[in-house]
């Protein structure tokens, strides 16, 4: 079951929105800075490509005041609204029967796009 929600997850907007990440990680990587912020955007994005089936977690070794640090630095400059827009899609997909379980991903998404560092996907 979870091929068939990840294929029309895909073909509905998961393979643009996936590769907007993409995008956003390399150039995040062009700077030394950045890397770790791309390094985030690459996570992400194999998550929006694939989300059904995977989990995020908060890791045990989760860097600690550095990880604090990048979470809100990230939030000021990008995370904010990328949550906020996967909360709303996810509103909306939630008012109709069909688009509940698009809208638990987006949900999902919503949580780890808003603070990704010290979380991992499994």
């Amino acid at each position: 079951m979870n091929f068939i929600g990840n294929l029309i997850w895909l073909i509905f907007g998961g393979l643009a929105a996936a590769l907007g990440y993409v995008v956003g990680g390399f150039i995040l990587c062009i700077t030394i800075i950045g890397i770790p912020f791309g390094m985030q955007c690459f996570k992400i994005a194999g998550l929006v490509l694939w989300p059904f089936g995977k989990k995020v977690i908060s890791n045990s070794n989760s860097g600690g005041c550095l990880s604090l640090l990048f979470n809100i630095i990230w939030i000021f400059t990008g995370g904010l609204y990328t949550a906020f827009v996967h909360i709303i899609f996810g509103a909306l997909l939630f008012i109709t029967i069909i688009g509940i379980p698009f809208a638990k991903q987006h949900f999902k998404l919503a949580e780890i796009s808003l603070t990704p560092f010290g979380k991992s996907v499994v």
